[in-house]
């Protein structure tokens, strides 16, 4: 069983940054993916970032292309997602969420989550 714990959120000013850690345990595999999605209020839950585990791969949503850089720590099993020039619009609830096989955009093809973790931008 995949286990997820994001950390790193908080409150952060307009064109502030912040990193969003999230440890992972359980069985991974080469054909591991993981990503980053967010939900704020009244909104459905939309992806951000995606990576795959072997290669490394990256894909970004247009909204936060050249802002947001995600990465992982292979040896520590950890995802990050490092968040610059932050906008108020970035603010809602970010969850870690993994799967196994190709990445996607569809949070509903992932069946794996963390808790989530709030980022709220605001001055």
């Amino acid at each position: 069983q995949v286990q997820l714990v994001e950390s790193g959120g908080g409150l952060v000013q307009p064109g502030g940054s912040l990193r969003l850690s999230c440890a992972v345990s359980g069985p991974t595999s080469s054909r591991f993916a993981m990503g980053w999605f967010r939900q704020a209020p009244g909104r459905e839950r939309e992806f951000v970032a995606g990576l795959t585990w072997r290669l490394g791969s990256t894909y970004y949503a247009d909204s936060v292309k050249g802002r947001f850089s995600i990465s992982r720590d292979n040896a520590n099993n950890t995802l990050y997602l490092q968040m610059n020039s932050l906008k108020p619009e970035d603010s809602a609830v970010y969850y870690c969420a993994a799967r196994y096989g190709v990445l996607t955009t569809t949070s509903q093809d992932w069946p794996y989550w963390g808790q989530g973790t709030q980022v709220t931008v605001s001055s």
